[in-house]
C-alpha cells in the first residue's frame, strides 16, 4: 500500500481490461474509499480488512463503457455510499458531487473537479495526504487524461452531445481544471495502453502532471479547433459491447457472485444447449483449439484480453457454454462479468479432451508460405485496427475489416469462398476465423504468427495511406 503519513493508496491494474482503479484510506480514522472499481471487489475488500480501512463510499469518475462496475457490488458488501459527479444520469440512489467539493477521510482529503469532455459528467479527483497541503499527492484522472493522451469523445453522440461538442468541453477541462495543478501532482489514470477509451496510451500507469504537460500531444499549447481535430481523428473502432456496458452500468441490476461455481455440464448437455441456441465458447490457446475443436464452438483464448474480444464476437444477451480448461472456467465467467456478459450457463465437465473424436474438428491454420501460395481467388481478410494498419501495411489484395465490425460486415463476404484471416500475431485471427466458421463459411483458415509472419522481408506489403 502506498502513501505518506495517514495515507494509504492503492493503484489496482487489470491488464486484460487496461483498466484501473484505486483504494484511498486515511489510517488515522480508519475511513476509505475505492474509485472505478472493477466487477470482482474482492481485493479490495481483502486490502481494505489487512490495513484496518472502512470503505464508506464508491467514486465513480464516470459511466463507464468498456467494463462493468463493481460499484454495485461493493455497497452490496459495506454498506458503502455510490457516488457520480453531479451530471450523471442513473437508476439507483447516488451521492451527486459538485465541482471543487471536498471529502475529509480524515487528515486526507479529495477534492472533485468536473472535467466534461470523454462524458459528460466524468470528474476527476484531487487527492491530498493532508488537507491544505499546496502541492497533492495524485489527481485520479478518470477516462479525462491518459499517460500520453486523452478520453475519446466520440462515445456518447446519441445521448445528445457530438463528438465535437465533448471534444471542446474535453480542451476546457484539461487547460482548467487539470493543466492548473502543480507539476510534481502524480497522475492516475483509468485506463493504459490496450484501452479502446483513447488512441496513443502508454505502457505507463502513471506519472506526473508536469511530465504530462511535456510530452503529452493533446496537452501541447494549441488552439481550441486543432485540439478538437487531433483527439478526434484515428480513434479504433469501438467495440459493440460498450453500448451495452453503458447503459448496464446506469441500471440496478444483479450483482456478482464471484465464488459461485460454474454449473458442469455433460457433452450431451452442452451439445443440446448449443442446438438451443447458446454458444460454445472455447477460451484454449488458439493452436489448442486448431487442433481439435467442437463443431460451431468459437475460440477466445483466456490469455488475452479475453473478455474485451468475447465482447466483439458475441453478444450480450448469448446464452454461453465455457470450452475451458479444467479449473479455468471460475475465471473465464468472472472475466465475462466484468464486461456485463453474465448468461453463462455452465461449463463442459472435463473439457475439449473427455468429448468423443466425432464431436471434434480440426482448425485450418496456414504459415505465411502456405498463404503467399493460396490461390488468387481466395478472399483475405485483415481483422487489425486502422492504426496498426496504417503503421506497417497490409497484405496485398486484403479487405481491411477490424475485428469489432467483422460481425456486423460478415454479409459482405461469400461464405463459400475459402477465405483467410489474419491480425498481428495470431490471437485475434483465431477469434475471428472461429466466429465466420460458426457463422457458416466453409473453408476458413487463419496466419500462423500474423502480420509480423508475412512481413520478413521476402514478401510484398501494400502501404495503407492515412484516412
Amino acid at each position: 500500500m502506498d502513501g505518506t503519513g495517514a495515507l494509504a493508496f492503492k493503484q489496482y491494474y487489470l491488464g486484460c481490461l487496461s483498466q484501473a482503479s484505486y483504494l484511498i484510506g486515511d489510517r488515522s480514522s480508519g475511513r476509505a474509499v475505492v474509485v472505478d472499481p472493477q466487477r470482482d471487489v474482492s481485493e479490495y475488500l481483502a486490502d481494505a480488512q489487512t490495513e484496518g480501512l472502512r470503505i464508506e463510499q464508491v467514486l465513480e469518475t464516470h459511466v463507464h463503457a468498456d467494463f462493468l462496475s463493481g460499484h454495485l457490488e461493493l455497497a452490496a458488501a459495506t454498506g458503502a455510499r455510490i457516488a457520480y459527479g453531479s451530471g450523471a444520469q442513473v437508476e439507483f440512489e447516488i451521492d451527486r458531487l459538485g465541482d471543487g467539493e471536498r471529502i475529509s477521510l480524515g487528515e486526507v482529503e479529495l477534492e472533485i473537479r468536473h472535467t466534461p469532455g470523454h462524458t459528460p459528467e466524468s470528474i476527476c479527483i484531487v487527492v491530498r495526504a493532508a488537507a491544505g497541503d499546496e502541492v497533492p499527492f495524485g489527481v485520479l484522472t478518470g477516462d479525462t487524461l491518459f499517460i500520453g493522451d486523452v478520453g475519446r469523445p466520440d462515445l456518447l453522440g446519441a445521448n445528445g452531445w457530438s463528438s465535437e461538442e465533448l471534444a471542446r468541453a474535453l480542451f476546457r477541462s484539461t487547460r482548467e481544471q487539470l493543466l492548473t495543478l502543480p507539476d510534481a501532482t502524480g497522475v492516475y489514470p483509468a485506463h493504459g495502453a490496450g484501452s479502446a477509451c483513447g488512441k496513443n496510451l502508454s505502457t505507463e500507469t502513471t506519472s506526473t502532471v508536469g511530465e504530462q504537460r511535456r510530452t503529452n500531444y493533446a496537452l501541447a499549447p494549441m488552439a481550441e479547433d486543432d485540439f478538437v481535430a487531433a483527439v478526434c481523428e484515428g480513434q479504433s473502432t469501438a467495440p459493440a459491447y460498450f453500448a451495452y456496458a453503458s447503459v448496464r452500468n446506469r441500471q440496478q441490476r444483479p450483482t456478482l457472485d464471484e465464488t459461485q461455481p460454474v454449473p458442469a455440464l455433460s457433452a450431451a448437455e452442452a451439445l443440446a444447449a448449443q442446438a438451443a441456441g447458446a454458444v460454445l465458447l472455447d477460451t484454449r490457446d488458439p493452436q489448442d483449439f486448431a487442433t481439435g475443436h467442437l463443431r460451431g464452438s468459437v475460440n477466445v483464448g483466456l490469455g488475452g484480453r479475453f473478455a474485451e474480444m468475447t465482447g466483439q464476437v458475441l453478444g450480450a444477451g448469448d446464452d454461453i457454454v465455457l470450452v475451458a480448461d479444467p479449473g479455468t472456467e471460475t475465471e473465464a465467467r468472472n472475466r465475462l462479468a466484468r464486461i456485463g456478459f453474465d448468461r453463462v450457463v455452465g461449463h463442459l465437465a472435463g473439457g475439449a479432451a473427455g468429448v468423443a473424436a466425432e464431436h471434434l474438428t480440426p482448425g485450418s491454420r496456414l504459415t505465411a508460405a502456405q498463404v503467399t501460395a493460396a490461390p488468387t481467388d481466395v478472399q483475405v481478410i485483415d481483422v487489425r485496427g486502422p492504426g496498426e494498419v496504417r503503421v506497417s501495411g497490409t497484405v496485398p489484395g486484403a479487405d481491411l475489416v477490424p475485428l469489432p465490425e467483422l460481425v456486423a460486415r460478415v454479409s459482405q463476404f461469400d461464405p463459400a469462398k475459402p477465405t483467410i484471416v489474419f491480425c498481428a500475431g495470431g490471437y485475434r485471427s483465431s477469434i475471428a476465423a472461429s466466429a465466420l466458421r460458426a457463422r457458416g463459411f466453409a473453408d476458413v483458415s487463419d496466419l500462423i504468427g500474423g502480420f509480423g509472419a508475412w512481413d520478413d522481408g521476402s514478401r510484398p506489403v501494400v502501404r495503407v495511406a492515412p484516412a
